[in-house]
């Protein structure tokens, strides 16, 4: 059985993993097209700034979401004054730390499995009288479906695994920003909180060996009816 602690962490976890992740797959699919169905001026720089999260150290990413998203920043002052929507020290705010620091993931994920579509079929489809938004429904998405769901469970179990930037921006408040890599390292600060700390470490392998397997599962599953 999970104790109080382990329960509120796990759910907390699903939470803003999930969040984080159904709010970036737009914009990730956006970027995705760009990048690899489109030559601009920039284009090196903008993939750079996609990619950046992989290469700063979370804490960094944390200390500029702070600046930029906290309720003096430029961003989040507005969003506060506008609408009365506070991110910092709130679980939107951990959804929106694990979703920068995933993000690249996602792209990566699926701009791959966009660059691997046969043009071909495309023009085919075009040929035929469909438009640009039909042919990417019924052809390209299908085809790309893939590394979407790859890409997508790839960044869910990054989001879970999440804690430089999240506990820089939303600091370590029980049951609202506590996840579980932010309540295994609380458990480790104090005495005799070795156990629990086992238990959960214990619970975040065997989640994120679950993503995993299950992305595997149906990515061959797809695969397989795609040939089929």
């Amino acid at each position: 059985m999970l104790t109080d602690l382990e329960t509120e962490a796990l759910r907390l976890s699903l939470l803003v993993s999930g969040w984080a992740v159904a709010g970036s797959l737009p914009l990730g699919l956006a970027c995705a097209w760009l990048l690899a169905r489109r030559d601009f001026p920039g284009k090196m720089l903008f993939d750079g700034l996609i990619h950046l999260p992989l290469v700063l150290p979370p804490v960094v990413v944390g200390y500029g979401l702070l600046v930029t998203l906290g309720r003096r920043g430029p961003v989040g002052a507005l969003l506060y004054d506008w609408f009365g929507v506070t991110l910092v020290f709130t679980w939107k705010g951990a959804a929106v730390a694990s979703a920068v620091i995933a993000f690249p993931l996602l792209v990566r994920a699926i701009r791959l499995s966009l660059e691997g579509v046969d043009r071909g079929l495309e023009q085919a489809a075009r040929t035929l009288g469909c438009g640009p938004v039909r042919t990417f429904v019924t052809v390209t998405l299908p085809l790309m479906a893939p590394g979407i769901l790859g890409g997508t469970i790839l960044a869910f179990a990054r989001s879970l695994s999440e804690f430089g930037a999240t506990i820089t921006f939303v600091s370590n408040i029980p049951g609202e920003t506590r996840t579980l890599p932010i309540a295994l390292y609380s458990l480790t600060q104090v005495p005799g909180g070795d156990a629990a700390a086992a238990r959960l470490c214990a619970i975040s392998v065997a989640l994120a060996f679950a993503a995993m397997l299950a992305s595997e599962l149906l990515a061959r599953r797809l695969q397989a009816r795609l040939k089929g």
